[in-house]
Order: C-alpha cells, then sequence, then structure tokens
C-alpha cells in the first residue's frame, strides 16, 4: 500500500469561464462569436446558478480542497467599475466551500481578459499589469480572511503560446516579439501581485498566504539521442518548463510551485533551424495509449518532473491533472498510475502539498468545445443533470483513505 502525508489536500479543480455560463464582458465571449455555433460556451454548465450543488458532491466525494477561478471580466465589466452583486457572489462562493470544510485555491487570471482591457491590447499594453493589480487589491480585500492559497495568473506560457505565437486562441496573433511583450507583463504582473497580497495580510495582521503561479509542465523526450534532439530538448525544457519558475524563484515571488501536468512531447526534429528546434515532434514512435485529444498519458514524466523540481526547495501543489476520454476506466487507470508516481516522488524527497484532479466537472474546453469529456463528474447539457463518474467514487476513496 502507498501512502500520502496526512496533510495532503485532495481534490478538483475548475475555471470560472469553463462552468460558470454567459460571461458576456469577456474577450472569449466575443471571440467567440467567430466560432461554429456548436463551439460556443453559451450556458456552460450553469456553475454560477448550481454551485452548492456542485461543491455538495466534491463534499460527498471527500475532496478536502478546491481550485476555482474568479472571471476578472465579472467583477470588472467596465474599466474601473467593480460591481458588488459580483462580488458578493465570489464570496458567498468561497464561504461555502469554508462551510463545507474544503479549502479554496483562487486563481485570479485563468486564460479569459475583460473585453474592454482586450481592446486596449490586452497584456500587451504597458498598462495591464496596473489593471490587473487594482482588480487583485480589490479581491484580496474582500477575501483574504477566507482565502489562504491564490494562484495570480494560470498558465502564462500556455496562454502567450496560443494566443500569440501559433495564434489559435484570441487574439490570434503570430508574432515572438509580442509574445515576449505579453510574457514580460504577466511575469511583472505576477511579481507585483505577490509583494501586494502578502503586503495586505501583513497590514491586517493575518497569518502569511501561500501565492504561486500555476505553470502547465510537459515531459520533453527526445525520440533518440542524436543532437539535434537532444538540444530541443533542453530548449523546450528552458523555455516552455523551468525558465520562468527559475526567473520567478529569484524574484523571491513563489511560496510554492504550482503544477500542472497532462502529457509528454516526443522530440524528433528535422533540421536546426529554430522553428523545428522549438516544433517538430514524432509521429512515428508516440505509441502510447492518448486520450481524447490524442494527447499521450505518460504517468513517468510527471515523476521525473517532481524529482527535477526537488534541486528548488520549494514545495509543490499539483493544481492539475486530468484525462478527457469517453472510457472511465482509462480515466480511473490514469488517475491511479499518476498518484503512484506522485508518491515515489515523495518517497524520495519530493514535498507535495497535494493533488486536484482536472476537473470536477465536464466543461466547455477552450477552442476545442464540449466534446472533451475531462469530468469526475458528468454533466449532460441538454438538462445539465450531474452524474458522478466510477472514477470518481474510486477517486473519493483515496482521498477518504489517503492511501492508494
Amino acid at each position: 500500500m502507498l501512502s500520502f502525508p496526512k496533510d495532503f489536500f485532495w481534490g478538483s479543480a475548475t475555471s470560472a469561464y469553463q462552468v460558470e455560463g454567459n460571461n458576456f464582458c469577456s474577450d472569449w465571449w466575443e471571440w467567440e462569436k467567430n466560432l461554429e455555433l456548436e463551439k460556443r460556451s453559451g450556458k456552460a454548465c450553469l456553475h454560477y446558478e448550481l454551485y452548492k450543488e456542485d461543491f455538495n458532491l466534491a463534499k460527498f466525494l471527500n475532496h478536502n480542497a478546491h481550485r476555482l477561478s474568479i472571471e476578472w471580466s465579472r467583477v470588472e465589466s467596465k474599466e474601473g467599475f467593480f460591481l458588488d452583486k459580483e462580488l458578493r457572489h465570489y464570496l458567498e462562493v468561497i464561504e461555502y466551500l469554508r462551510e463545507l470544510r474544503i479549502e479554496p485555491i483562487v486563481t485570479l487570471h485563468h486564460f479569459t481578459n475583460p473585453l474592454w482591457l482586450a481592446k486596449q491590447g490586452g497584456w500587451e499594453n504597458k498598462n495591464s499589469v496596473f489593471y490587473f493589480l487594482r482588480y487583485v487589491e480589490r479581491l484580496i480585500h474582500l477575501l483574504c480572511e477566507k482565502v489562504r492559497f491564490w494562484i495570480t495568473i494560470n498558465e502564462p506560457i500556455v496562454y502567450t503560446y496560443h494566443g500569440y505565437i501559433v495564434g489559435i486562441w484570441p487574439p490570434q496573433i503570430r508574432s515572438l516579439w509580442r509574445a515576449r511583450r505579453v510574457i514580460e507583463n504577466l511575469t511583472l504582473a505576477h511579481i507585483k501581485a505577490y509583494k501586494l497580497i502578502h503586503n495586505i495580510y501583513k497590514r491586517k495582521k493575518l497569518n502569511p498566504p501561500y501565492v504561486s503561479i500555476a505553470q502547465n509542465l510537459i515531459a520533453f523526450v527526445p525520440c533518440s539521442l542524436n543532437l539535434k534532439n537532444r538540444f530541443a530538448t533542453y530548449l523546450r525544457d528552458r523555455f516552455y518548463n523551468f525558465g520562468l519558475i527559475e526567473r520567478l524563484i529569484r524574484a523571491k515571488s513563489l511560496d510554492f510551485i504550482g503544477i500542472n501536468y497532462y502529457t509528454r512531447n516526443l522530440i524528433d526534429v528535422v533540421d536546426f533551424k529554430f522553428q523545428n528546434l522549438c516544433l517538430d515532434s514524432c509521429s512515428r514512435h508516440n505509441l502510447l495509449e492518448k486520450n481524447s485529444l490524442g494527447w499521450e498519458i505518460y504517468p513517468e514524466g510527471l515523476y521525473d518532473l517532481l524529482m527535477r523540481l526537488k534541486r528548488y526547495k520549494l514545495k509543490i501543489f499539483i493544481l492539475e491533472n486530468g484525462i478527457c476520454t469517453e472510457n472511465d476506466g482509462l480515466r480511473w487507470e490514469f488517475i491511479y498510475r499518476h498518484l503512484e508516481n506522485i508518491c515515489h516522488a515523495i518517497q524520495e524527497g519530493a514535498e507535495i502539498l497535494g493533488y486536484l484532479y482536472w476537473s470536477l466537472l465536464d466543461n466547455y474546453e477552450w477552442d476545442k468545445g464540449f466534446l472533451p469529456r475531462f469530468g469526475l463528474i458528468a454533466v449532460d447539457y441538454l438538462n445539465y443533470r450531474r452524474t458522478i463518474r466510477e472514477s470518481a467514487k474510486r477517486f473519493a476513496l483515496v482521498c477518504q483513505s489517503g492511501s492508494l
């Protein structure tokens, strides 16, 4: 039997835009108008109205933590004007989690922006950091007595890559120069938000908070150990996985390392050109089982990454790990094998705070629409009925016992 620490956090995650529905003032809502009808987020999962039902289910499944996000475009739908109604809503959401004795892990930015900010250039705008800090300050003052764990920004590298390098997410730009400006502003926003959050807690004489980002990590694996593949693996590790983490550690702006992990990238580079080094992958030997989006299932990669993160001497929180599949048996196998690798990493000295499965609910998976099914709980989008999957029940036993 494999055992986890007594104070381990067990639970799942959601993001506001993907589950709430009707986020009219977001840049994503505006962008979706150009997509096919079936990909529109619309009412999503009606979580805005049904959050108590959803969190009751999480409690039934023995979760003691839940990661959620605040939808910036709801609380500041117009520049500088914060809506008391929406602020009260999120306060009530957090208070209900506390009532259930579920630890709230609160994300302040999960990919979406207020439309007014997008129209001013989004994160390319040098004032974006100021706007973000104004929003953060309002939320921290509101929630600081209810929240210990804060994630400032979800997956800043993923956000920049999809929106400003390959250009498949809004604002659909392909420019390394503009992408660099965005990542610089996101980095500065986190560093300043980290200091702001700590200062507010200190002024209010509260126990220090735990502040981090959620950094998506990929297991980059060379298909063969030739020079091109090894060099490309090094570059991708530096740019995608560890570069930002190290920069934020140097700035003393991480209380722990928050990570999301899903898959590996098998690297087989054709040429030493920059584009090849950054993007080439092997399509002949990627024979591992895959989720419904074609991402390879590679639990060993999580173990390897956790071992590499040990050198930073910070605790690690696994904020997302999950699979989209119609095969619920495969979902449980995915969870079990990843937890096995996490436990082995703990046994070898990695300090892990907790494990949050992505996601509590089936939800709107960005440009992929509603077809990918990530949820521990199935959602019928015709009537919004929730159904607990068998994998969720098996995971619930692990959450209850703290062992595999």
